[in-house]
């Protein structure tokens, strides 16, 4: 089966009613990135950056993924199908997804400050005092800015192997998860769905100029006549 790579951002999920980064309303109103997005900010005020991830945190438990994750889930049908997402959601999963790398984190897991390999399943509220297991404080399990990105070699390692990539929901600015565009094969076929693309359709690439759940069915449409 052809080996489709499926790289979304907060776009994906925005129909699902998650506020997208970028937005004029979008998740960071209130807050300076770097008083909750940042080892910084945690240490300045942990209180202000766990209850900013557990507002997010409650507010992801009430929402439902969209056509589009199901979409996506539904290909494993007739391809094999990799997604490398940027969003902290679970909603891919939800949806029926079975190969998902989370490049920034996932919302629903915290980890230990002093060990970053003891992870953790966790859906309630994060509060200072809980602890992993060596005594140490939890944190979210998130990338925050000025942090490495642990995924970005394996999310590399697939899209080496991409037959078909497809972009869903991303503004293609920020690093590294940008740069995997260049790691496909040369002359696999692209294709970009997003409402404002920020690339232009050449060549191999295709841009689909739709939010995620229109765009989807676009996509599905066309690699059906390849």
């Amino acid at each position: 089966m052809k080996h489709i790579v499926i790289l979304t951002g907060a776009g994906m999920s925005a129909e699902s009613g998650l506020k997208t980064f970028r937005d004029a309303n979008g998740l960071w109103e209130g807050h300076n990135v770097t008083e909750v997005a940042t080892p910084e900010g945690f240490h300045a005020n942990p209180e202000l950056v766990l209850e900013f991830y557990n507002q997010r945190r409650r507010q992801l438990q009430q929402v439902e993924p969209n056509f589009a994750h199901y979409g996506i889930a539904q290909l494993e049908k007739d391809y094999t199908v990799s997604v490398i997402t940027q969003n902290i959601d679970d909603l891919h999963e939800r949806a029926g997804s079975k190969n998902v790398i989370h490049l920034h984190g996932e919302l629903l897991k915290v980890r230990s400050t002093f060990d970053i390999t003891d992870i953790q399943e966790w859906k309630k509220d994060l509060l200072l005092g809980d602890i992993c297991k060596k005594g140490y404080q939890l944190r979210p399990h998130i990338v925050w800015f000025g942090e490495a990105v642990p995924m970005i070699e394996k999310a590399i390692d697939i899209c080496m192997t991409a037959e078909i990539l497809v972009i869903i929901g991303t503004s293609m600015q920020v690093y590294p998860a940008a740069s995997l565009i260049h790691y496909v094969p040369h002359g696999t076929p692209i294709y970009f769905i997003d409402p404002k693309p920020t690339l232009e359709s050449k060549q191999n690439l295709t841009v689909i100029a739709e939010n995620a759940t229109v765009g989807i069915k676009q996509f599905i449409e066309l690699i059906k006549i390849l």
